[in-house]
């Protein structure tokens, strides 16, 4: 079996490099039960240069830490801990981690600190989303923001003082088990939903290890039949991961974003016959207040009229006309020949969408 499976990698990796242009199943779809899993906990940072805070949590939770070391102070005494910020730590927990390995541990604050720069993190506890401990976090903060405020109110801020990173601040103290080594199958899940790429994924397993290997369950997932024993799953893998097959195409999108004005256009979308004139208004609104004076002896007091003055100008437009199966590439020229900035093209694509002339999807963001 294991000559079989080496025999499969090497044939795996020299179709692999005769088709470059194709996609490996890693790149497109991720193995069911192999994930990550987050992190997350509530600490203290101490030795703060008086940049910490006075707030009710954070005076318990200082409390709470010095009663864990055998230490009470009295009820009617208030600590003094501007050296002290509450703090939320959060973690990822990569899939197959082991305990005693290291994770990286970002800490950011949650109360009124104004900088954890210079501060220290205390043993902290990460939990999953089962309660559970799965790691330790402690270790010293490193900052890049920076923040100074003088008397007279200024403030300069730099990035954001108030979030910091552990590298490596974290120890695995429990492994999350995974469905990976149980039964007798591994499924494929596509990073990107699409029935024909899961069509295609199944057959080029079923071409390369033979028939009734891998099944499609849906536009998703595909199942794939896999020895029991641990290192022949893994070697099993490690082959079909890097088998390359063409995925399907896309369906045909425009993407327009009206916040920044950006507009990407899919290669597949179409055009149907149809005929644009795209043209403005420039209107130009000025304010010139007149001074009223009244009659000498009228009796009545200065007053300041408003007068405004509006001006309407058309603006010269032009038509354009698309034939029949005008691709992207005629789209653009032609925008660009009639001088359209990217907000007339917004503009005059949802137009072509309402009439019908559009073929594919537009997604406005």
């Amino acid at each position: 079996m294991s000559r079989i499976l080496h025999t499969s990698l090497l044939i795996a990796l020299l179709l692999l490099s005769a088709t470059a242009s194709a996609a490996r199943i890693k790149d497109v779809a991720d193995v069911e039960g192999v994930r990550s899993n987050q992190l997350v906990g509530y600490g203290l940072v101490v030795g703060l240069p008086g940049t910490g805070e006075q707030s009710p949590f954070t005076e318990q939770s200082f409390r709470t830490m010095l009663s864990n070391f055998g230490i009470t102070l009295p009820a009617n005494m208030k600590a003094q801990i501007k050296n002290v910020a509450a703090v939320a730590v959060h973690a990822e927990l990569p899939a197959f981690a082991k305990p005693g390995q290291s994770l990286n541990i970002t800490v950011s604050s949650v109360g009124s600190a104004k900088s954890l720069r210079g501060g220290t993190l205390m043993q902290t506890f990460l939990v999953g989303l089962d309660g559970n401990v799965y790691a330790v976090a402690q270790g010293s903060l490193i900052v890049s923001g920076l923040g100074a405020e003088g008397l007279d109110g200024s403030r300069i801020l730099v990035n954001t003082p108030t979030v910091g990173s552990i590298p490596n601040g974290a120890v695995v103290e429990r492994e999350v088990i995974t469905p990976f080594a149980q039964g007798d199958f591994i499924t494929f899940n596509l990073k990107r939903s699409d029935f024909t790429t899961s069509k295609r994924l199944a057959e080029a397993i079923n071409n390369f290890m033979g028939p009734d290997t891998a099944h499609s369950l849906d536009a998703t997932s595909v199942q794939v039949r896999a020895p029991r024993d641990i290192s022949q799953r893994v070697s099993y893998l490690s082959t079909l991961e890097n088998l390359s097959f063409e995925p399907g195409d896309y369906a045909a999108k425009i993407i327009i974003n009206s916040r920044t004005g950006t507009i990407v256009i899919g290669k597949d979308v179409r055009l149907f016959p149809a005929a644009v004139t795209h043209g403005g208004l420039t209107v130009t609104i000025a304010e010139n207040p007149r001074v009223v004076q009244p009659n000498p002896f009228g009796e009545g007091q200065t007053a300041i009229e408003e007068n405004t003055i509006i001006d309407v100008r058309p603006e010269q437009s032009r038509m354009f006309k698309f034939d029949p199966g005008v691709t992207l590439d005629d789209l653009v020229r032609t925008v660009n020949a009639v001088g359209a900035a990217p907000g007339d093209l917004m503009a005059i694509l949802e137009a072509l969408k309402e009439a019908g002339a559009i073929h594919g999807e537009l997604v406005v963001i």
